[in-house]
Formats: C-alpha cells, sequence, structure tokens
C-alpha cells in the first residue's frame, strides 16, 4: 500500500531518508516541469529541481502541514525559478541558450519543408513571447496550462489571492495575443 504525501512526510521528521526519496519520486518530474515552464532551459530547470528537493529535505522539520506537500515543493520551485528569471533580467550576458527542441522533432525529415519552417518559425515566436513575459506572469501561465492547477492552487503556490492569480494570468494571455497576434 503507497503511503499518503503526510506519512512520508511525519518519516522525514523522523529522520528516514527513504521517505524522502519516495516523496522525490512522485514529485520530480512535475517540479522540473514547472521550472522547464517558467525558464525554457533544461539545465537551469534541472538545477532549480534539484535545489527546491534540497531545501524541502533541510527544512522538512519546519513544514508543519498548512498546506500539502505538492503544493510546498511547488512553491520553493517557483520560487527558485522567479530567482533565476531575475537574475537573468539583471545579468544578460550570461544568459545561455534556449532549451533544446524536443528531442527528435527538430531532425525529423518531411516532406513539407515549407510548413516545417513556418512551424519551427512559430514555435520560435511562441517562446520568446513567453520569454518576454514578466516572471509571476509566466509562472501562472505555466503553474495553470502546463500543470493544469487550479486558481485555488496556483494562488496557494504562489502565495497570493485567487483575484491576483486570475488578473495575472488575463495580463499574460493578452501580452500573448498581442505578441502572436499575427500567427492566430
Amino acid at each position: 500500500m503507497e503511503s499518503s504525501d503526510q506519512d512520508l512526510v511525519d518519516r522525514c521528521r523522523e529522520g528516514d531518508q527513504s521517505a524522502f526519496r519516495e516523496l522525490a519520486a512522485r514529485y520530480y518530474q512535475k517540479v522540473f516541469m514547472v521550472a522547464l515552464g517558467i525558464l525554457n532551459h533544461r539545465e537551469d530547470a534541472q538545477e532549480v529541481a534539484q535545489e527546491a528537493f534540497f531545501k524541502a529535505y533541510t527544512k522538512i522539520k519546519g513544514f508543519h502541514g498548512r498546506s500539502s506537500f505538492y503544493t510546498w515543493i511547488y512553491r520553493i520551485a517557483v520560487n527558485l525559478s522567479l530567482d533565476v528569471q531575475r537574475h537573468r533580467k539583471r545579468n544578460p550576458i550570461e544568459q545561455t541558450e534556449a532549451a533544446d527542441p524536443i528531442e527528435g522533432e527538430a531532425d525529423r525529415p518531411s516532406s513539407e519543408p515549407y510548413n516545417d519552417l513556418c512551424n519551427q518559425k512559430l514555435r520560435e515566436e511562441i517562446f520568446q513571447a513567453i520569454d518576454e513575459l514578466r516572471p509571476e506572469h509566466r509562472a501562472v501561465m505555466t503553474l495553470r496550462v502546463l500543470e493544469g492547477l487550479s486558481y485555488k492552487e496556483i494562488g496557494r503556490v504562489l502565495g497570493c489571492p485567487e483575484g491576483t492569480v486570475m488578473s495575472r494570468l488575463h495580463y499574460a494571455r493578452k501580452q500573448l495575443q498581442e505578441k502572436l497576434g499575427p500567427w492566430l
């Protein structure tokens, strides 16, 4: 029988490292995908995911369970991702290339090179438009679109009211529509 998150957290507080490994196995991929959605860079997202779990491990005794472990680890990952995003904006020279394309997609031969070129250009435009969003708008879009979280869950992760989540999401969508207008 699978242990609940709360049971695993309780065991972690007692020093059971295998319980934390189980929590990490449950949520690593989701945390990585959230970071990737915000940062659009695989290596940075991997570092954020690892750092999020390291922070969670070192602070697990201070986790009182007012939210779920899932919400707590997401909040850590989102905050770390936003920190990386802010650092990039302050230090643009250090910014590395964007994330690799989806494996195999860019290398696949096609009988329609014109369509491939248009799709590649659209993909580049979408990534650029998302990169230009403010970090808090990008985080809301990532949590809503990629992770499918509700407004309430996003609010818990980001530590803001649902109304703020809806406002940020509305603004982010509006910005993307304006930037991608010619493609729509």
